[in-house]
């Protein structure tokens, strides 16, 4: 599992940097209230993905995982046939009534009919992203890391290239059609994926009959709780962001400059805080497989020991990148995106996305051990607090209502979560281990980082020499302080010296 999480997180962090150059040159290209209605338009997306893929993805690659640790190599392929039949039973429908309903869709739920071009282009987005998504599923389950892993990184600059290859050419055009032509951008790139993952698929699929011709049976039974959950998580997500522009316009705040707050705060900081994490999607992709092969042996208890090694990992991860953004992200980020801005609110932004760090690895291991439903009751309530405070306070207190309700929502879904692991593997909590040494050496780290960034700065250092600098001696103090508390970080994954804390 590990090589492929490596191989998986390399890809992933490449991915991150492109989409942040990505939106860097988008943002410059199309400004602030263009991007919030794009921002706008993805609820849509999400919705039609999670009313039709994302359950059967993960009950997909939860089957094959199970074909592929019992030896039924053919079965594998019986669960991708089986996944992709329902797929396109529920998305064409559903297609076809989001483009007979775009105008509705785009003036009464989203709010602004410059919209509309883009939700019609979403629907054969979507489409195509499903085959992808559940062609690359199975390869996950199946632990087959690089076919997949290489498409993810070819798909990343065939998306860049077309979307802003297609602005460059054809812009200027009104704000609608920009839109649309993002999304446009978004369709030519799934094309390449979904047909290269398709024909690498049949050219390494395995030969024969299933040993069980009702493997596919179980589909929906994981399907429908994992999906169920992204429907209502999608909703509450996407009434949170057409609440959050209106809920400004409420608060005295113009419509263009409500939009474009909107859009700085989730198409420009956010992205920025969410360049590291890239290590916790394919921690996830590989990690709930791998779970299912653990329970397919009947081996679970063992699996407490491999979750504890996960939080450790997570934590001792993503801190001190989270420290590192706090200190250089305001900087970095008005200067790329040119917005003054970028950056506001990012320290307790940093918090609520460690914690959402936390509750996705923790969510990915609940949906591994079976217990899907669990997962979905609290991935529901961390939304219901986040849309709770955006609805009660963005028009009084402005941007500082979401982002308290972001912090809050991610400790309920963490907490949850982590409770519920803990519950179902009898795992001790490692109070400790897990939250305090890391946090604490990531705030000793961000303190003095702070410090070197702005003696830099202030003695004329060029900003990249500055970050690079920032970067090299942060995680080599990083590395002391967890060394001077009897952590090795030189072992297989971090792995401890001596005693266990």
């Amino acid at each position: 599992m590990w090589s492929g999480t490596l191989l998986l997180t390399a890809t992933g962090l490449f991915a991150q940097v492109v989409g942040f150059l990505y939106r860097m040159m988008l943002s410059r290209l199309i400004g602030a209230e263009t991007m919030g209605l794009y921002q706008l338009v993805m609820p849509v997306y999400s919705m039609f993905m999670s009313v039709t893929a994302v359950g059967l993805t993960v009950a997909v690659s939860t089957r094959a995982a199970r074909c592929h640790a019992l030896g039924d190599e053919a079965g594998v392929t019986q669960v991708l046939g089986a996944g992709l039949r329902r797929f396109f039973l529920l998305a064409v429908p559903l297609g076809a009534v989001i483009v007979w309903c775009s105008d509705p869709i785009s003036v009464y739920l989203l709010g602004d009919a410059r919209t509309r071009l883009g939700i019609v282009l979403l629907v054969p987005c979507v489409l195509l992203t499903g085959v992808e998504n559940l062609h690359k599923h199975c390869f996950y389950g199946t632990g087959r890391v690089r076919i997949p892993a290489t498409v993810e990184t070819m798909e990343q600059l065939v998306r860049a290239g077309a979307v802003l290859g297609l602005l460059v050419w054809l812009l200027p055009q009104n704000q609608e059609r920009t839109v649309g032509l993002i999304v446009l951008g978004m369709v030519i790139c799934e094309v390449f994926s979904a047909v290269s993952l398709v024909v690498l698929f049949q050219r390494t699929r395995p030969r024969g009959l299933a040993r069980d011709p009702s493997v596919a049976k179980g589909l929906w039974s994981i399907a429908i709780p994992v999906g169920l959950t992204s429907v209502l998580g999608t909703i509450l997500g996407s009434a949170n962001a057409v609440l959050i522009p209106a809920k400004l316009v409420e608060g005295g705040m113009e419509s263009g400059a409500a939009m474009s707050a909107f859009g700085i705060l989730c198409g420009m900081t956010m992205p920025l805080l969410a360049l590291p994490t890239g290590f916790i999607g394919a921690l996830c992709l590989t990690m709930v497989p791998d779970l299912s092969r653990r329970t397919a042996h009947g081996d679970a208890r063992v699996a407490a020991g491999f979750l504890n090694r996960i939080m450790s990992v997570t934590m001792l991860l993503m801190a001190p990148c989270m420290a590192l953004l706090v200190v250089m992200g305001p900087t970095v980020g008005q200067l790329l995106f040119q917005q003054q801005r970028v950056g506001e609110y990012i320290l307790p932004l940093a918090v609520g996305t460690l914690m959402t760090c936390v509750q996705s690895v923790l969510g990915g291991a609940l949906n591994g051990l079976g217990l899907q439903g669990k997962g979905a009751r609290n991935a529901i309530a961390s939304d219901v607090v986040q849309l709770a405070f955006t609805y009660g306070t963005v028009s009084t207190w402005g941007l500082r209502g979401f982002v308290v309700g972001f912090v809050l929502s991610s400790l309920v879904g963490m907490g949850m979560n982590l409770a519920s692991v803990l519950y179902a593997t009898g795992l001790r909590l490692r109070l400790y281990a897990w939250f305090v040494r890391p946090v604490l050496s990531a705030v000793l780290v961000g303190l003095w980082c702070r410090l070197l960034f702005q003696w830099l700065l202030g003695a004329g250092v060029w900003l990249g020499t500055t970050c690079v600098v920032c970067v090299v001696v942060g995680t080599l103090l990083y590395v002391a302080v967890l060394l001077m508390q009897g952590l090795s970080v030189f072992g297989w994954l971090w792995a401890r010296r001596g005693k266990k804390t």
